[in-house]
């Protein structure tokens, strides 16, 4: 199968326009030219490309005539609001769009979607697959079920539109996903309604899966990856990070090819791919990638088996074999608990160090773990995977090397890199204390969530903002690196935040000491 969409139609996504927009760099930011809606038709537009070597073209002139920029974002919302809950719960309503138009001519790089749904904030004008799910869980935590219930919907018609769902909803994200997290939005419809909820879901769920697995069935010891699949020394087929395409990032085009300028031109195309795949991570970018943690160039990403995505994975197959089960289809609940029984084997066995004792990245063409600490080594306890006296294990080490006076770190390695130290992120603060929770480790699951929420609630006191990482180690909220600078919104911070609030008041009448 072939996933992706053609983007020669479009101006601002590809072709001699495009690029000349980019590496002129007229947009400080890459990504507002690609998510601008061209207002002159194909004909003048032609013109001016005939136009580009002519010294006397004015290429900026044009493109400020010819095409609508997206919004700026907005002036930071503020609110009279005394608590960070109550702010949030304010904030669900600024960062709530109602359903897209749908276009009458191809025009946009935007995907409309047909229900009402949740953006992050700042730059990001649309949905990304996997902050949907922390922000869902926030919305749950505030009582918005309705719009939970809407990203579900809209989840399932980007699968049935394209065969799965999308790094976000833009024409250029089409060739790559995100972790598949669509299965927990569910999961929250199934908290509040029961296994009922769960049926209108459950054949976009298996199209989904089968999406995430195309290429099991043609992976060979000799010929072992094909798109998201790897195939394993004892023959069990787990996932990895891809993109079907291998060229720059329209959204990121100029960094791209500053960056390829690195490398030797045969070797250009494999890095593009390493590119997008941290992309469909969520980590880009991160030490965790990069064979030198100071070299970007040296991106690997395709070549690794994460713990994490693999961890999800399984909590996919077993959800679904419950699922299955729920509704009378013994056959297929049998075939994804197999998957998943297969699959746990092979994250015990190749993700788990046991001179380290912790869970790390499996590099299959190197047959051994990888040498950088994560906090993805924490998932396999947020999906159950983990033996008992592993959880603990995993527990000791978050304590030794992650745990920081405003929650958790992402790697204890100081890259640069926006995934790396000093920053914490929300998704990963909510894996841990899930799966510590999961293991009976409440005490230390509390102490996480805890610096967590008074971190957000000190840059909330002195900002009035809630943003989207932080720097978790001296705790002032000032995080950096990345490809664009820091932003405010933002829907997976809120959603974490609000739901640790409400985990908080539910386990305990004073919150613990950090």
């Amino acid at each position: 199968m072939t996933f992706g969409h053609p983007t020669e139609t479009y101006p601002q996504l590809s072709g001699p326009l495009f690029e000349a927009v980019q590496r002129a760099g007229l947009f400080a930011d890459s990504k507002r030219f690609v998510d601008s809606t061209p207002v002159v038709d194909e004909h003048e537009i032609a013109a001016a490309v005939s136009k580009l070597d002519d010294p006397s073209f004015d290429l900026a002139a044009f493109v400020d005539r010819a095409f609508e920029p997206p919004a700026e974002p907005g002036v930071e919302f503020t609110h009279s609001a005394e608590t960070l809950d109550a702010h949030i719960d304010h904030l669900w309503v600024h960062l709530t769009r109602s359903s897209d138009k749908v276009q009458t001519t191809n025009r946009q790089s935007r995907i409309p979607l047909p229900n009402p749904y949740i953006v992050p904030g700042g730059r990001f004008s649309g949905i990304f697959y996997w902050d949907s799910y922390f922000t869902a869980e926030g919305l749950a935590a505030s009582g918005n079920i309705d719009l939970v219930r809407s990203m579900c919907d809209n989840f399932a018609y980007l699968i049935d539109e394209f065969g799965h769902i999308p790094n976000g909803n833009r024409l250029y994200f089409l060739s790559r996903s995100q972790p598949p997290l669509f299965f927990k939005l569910v999961s929250i419809l199934e908290r509040v309604d029961g296994v009922a909820a769960v049926k209108p879901y459950l054949n976009a769920l298996d199209k989904e899966y089968t999406f995430w697995m195309d290429g099991a069935e043609t992976v060979t010891a000799a010929d072992p990856a094909s798109r998201r699949v790897v195939r394993l020394p004892n023959g069990t087929v787990c996932n990895r990070y891809f993109d079907d395409r291998a060229d720059p990032r329209p959204e990121s085009y100029k960094e791209d090819v500053e960056l390829a300028k690195n490398v030797p031109v045969a070797d250009r195309n494999q890095l593009y791919r390493d590119l997008r795949a941290a992309c469909e991570s969520g980590w880009d970018f991160s030490s965790r990638w990069l064979r030198d943690s100071d070299r970007l160039e040296t991106i690997r990403t395709t070549e690794l088996v994460p713990v994490d995505l693999n961890a999800i994975m399984y909590g996919f197959e077993s959800t679904l074999a419950r699922w299955h089960d729920a509704i009378g289809e013994a056959s297929a609940a049998e075939s994804y608990r197999d998957c998943a029984a297969q699959r746990k084997h092979a994250i015990e066995r190749y993700c788990w160090d046991a001179e380290r004792q912790f869970y790390f990245d499996y590099d299959f063409t190197a047959e051994a773990t990888t040498e950088e600490w994560t906090l993805a080594g924490v998932v396999p306890l947020t999906f159950g995977v983990a033996a008992d006296d592993r959880a603990d294990a995993v527990k000791t080490q978050l304590e030794k090397k992650f745990f920081s006076a405003g929650g958790l770190v992402t790697t204890p390695t100081e890259s640069g890199q926006q995934w790396d130290y000093p920053n914490g992120w929300a998704p990963l603060q909510w894996f841990a204390v899930e799966g510590l929770d999961q293991y009976g480790q409440t005490e230390f699951a509390d102490r996480i969530a805890t610096r967590w929420r008074t971190l957000t609630e000190r840059v909330f006191d002195e900002q009035g903002k809630v943003v989207e990482k932080y720097d978790v180690v001296d705790a002032t909220g000032e995080a950096g690196g990345g490809e664009y600078d820091l932003q405010d919104g933002f829907g997976w911070t809120n959603g974490v935040t609000r739901a640790f609030g409400v985990r908080e008041s539910r386990n305990h009448t004073q919150p613990p000491q950090p």
